[in-house]
């Protein structure tokens, strides 16, 4: 698997459904925050390390288009890329599939902006630019 991709396999629990077993949709935007930190990881570089150099990275914008439904105690993949990084922002694509990748359940994004501790927006620091140069990533 190429180093600008994360899988991430996660198990759909209880909690996270409805009376009918089916996935809740809030819960994706949750799962797409769990592929956006395994990719950081991947890369080398934890969403705390970010904060530690005074950095924070709200989302923005987000988009999730449903397709199916995964369902209680389902094996799901994240997939997630970084799409872009360009000086203000850093936008993440993820797919979300079934265990043998016959369904693509959900997909979308999330564009991120920077600030510093007090809020006030920023431009990407570099440790986050540094991983554009690295793995090839698009700048806007």
């Amino acid at each position: 698997m190429p180093d600008n991709i994360n899988i991430t396999k996660l198990r759909v629990i209880y909690a996270d459904t409805d009376a009918m077993g089916i996935v809740y949709h809030t819960n994706y935007i949750k799962w797409f925050e769990v592929g956006r930190n395994e990719i950081m990881r991947q890369m080398g570089l934890l969403y705390t390390d970010v904060e530690k150099h005074g950095f924070n990275l709200p989302v923005t914008e987000a988009y999730c288009h449903y397709l199916f439904p995964a369902k209680y105690d389902q094996l799901i993949n994240i997939e997630t890329t970084i799409e872009c990084i360009s000086r203000v922002i850093v936008k993440f694509k993820y797919s979300i599939w079934d265990e043998d990748k016959k369904h693509l359940l959900t997909e979308g994004y999330t564009i991120h902006a920077c600030t510093n501790k007090e809020g006030k927006i920023r431009r990407i620091p570099q440790i986050i630019l540094d991983l554009k140069n690295k793995y090839n990533i698009k700048g806007e």
